[in-house]
């Protein structure tokens, strides 16, 4: 497996797209990157799955002062701060929910009314995420937001449903000189989120996505697991507890991507694969002909990491340039 070489023989591009991933519920993320369409000059801004936050925080209202918990921690502001304390709890990738004690306590011991309620603001937050982008994205910049293994399935019809912004999970979406193939999927992971499946089924639902398409048709993989084994899905191994595990004094890093996302990007060698999934492995590689990216997540530090990508008319990779603002 090469590095990525730059073609020294520049051709000119035909096709910008600023792709990122993992925000997370981050709604500075998320503005960050509306705004990386002027930015970057960018035609097709491209949001690749884990676009939902972690979990609801519960703020008690007593007088003019607001409490809540955040990583064991009270944290207490006066109720004129409120945003403040909501946009510090929202980029940690968490909903703050003003709450009275009853509800405080119900979210405590009834999980279906928990759960439900998480689902309810996630909703919420994207439709507003949709909403914006209609406001702020001029017509000639397209908006394609495909979701990952965090995400509820009911997103997916919040996407569709949305004017400015497009979803074409499993499917082939067509920009001009490229074909984008996109897929959330991926295999099992130790959180048992609501769209993993085995290898071979992951390798089945790739294929339904893209052997339809044209022979001659060069396409970029839009998938949110990255190839086993290719720099772009290091992370730590974690034990049965979930805990890190250690080797000769050391935390110890294991491989943790598809091995079916790295044969279909053998066979169908795209110009160019987008992924995900695994925050902390910023990378860029090549398997066989393909330039492999994950520009990685940092979205608890108000960071949008993404990745520039450059397309030439024949479909072909001009140049990229990973992002981090």
């Amino acid at each position: 497996m090469a590095p990525w070489k730059r073609d020294k023989k520049k051709r000119e591009r035909a096709l910008r797209i600023f792709f990122a991933t993992d925000v997370h519920g981050s709604d500075r993320c998320f503005r960050k990157f509306l705004n990386a369409a002027d930015a970057y000059d960018a035609n097709v801004l491209v949001l690749g799955g884990d676009v939902a936050g972690k979990a609801i925080v519960p703020i008690r209202r007593s007088g003019d002062t607001l409490t809540a918990e955040i990583h064991g921690d009270l944290v207490s502001l006066p109720a004129a701060e409120k945003d403040k304390l909501v946009g510090d709890i929202n980029v940690m990738g968490f909903y703050a929910v003003e709450m009275e004690d009853p509800e405080i306590e119900r979210i405590g011991v009834d999980k279906p009314y928990l759960e439900e309620l998480f689902r309810r603001e996630i909703r919420a937050q994207l439709e507003g995420w949709c909403r914006l982008a209609g406001e702020r994205l001029p017509a000639n910049v397209r908006c394609i937001i495909t979701p990952g293994n965090d995400d509820p399935m009911e997103i997916d019809a919040v996407l569709e449903s949305a004017e400015k912004v497009e979803c074409p999970e499993r499917e082939l979406c067509d920009l001009g000189p490229v074909l984008l193939a996109s897929i959330g999927d991926v295999t099992p992971t130790p959180w048992d989120t609501e769209r993993e499946y085995s290898e071979e089924e992951l390798g089945q639902r790739i294929a339904a996505i893209v052997d339809p398409a044209p022979a001659d048709a060069k396409m970029i993989f839009n998938f949110h697991n990255p190839p086993y084994n290719s720099g772009l899905d290091t992370a730590a191994e974690l034990d049965e507890n979930l805990r890190p595990v250690i080797r000769g004094g050391r935390p110890s890093f294991v491989p943790v991507g598809s091995t079916a996302v790295r044969d279909a990007i053998a066979k169908y060698q795209p110009p160019v694969g987008l992924h995900g999934h695994i925050h902390e492995s910023r990378a860029a590689q090549k398997i066989g002909q393909t330039l492999c990216l994950n520009p990685g997540s940092d979205y608890s530090a108000d960071l949008l990491r993404g990745v520039i990508v450059d397309v030439a008319d024949d479909g072909s990779c001009v140049d990229f340039l990973f992002t981090a603002g």
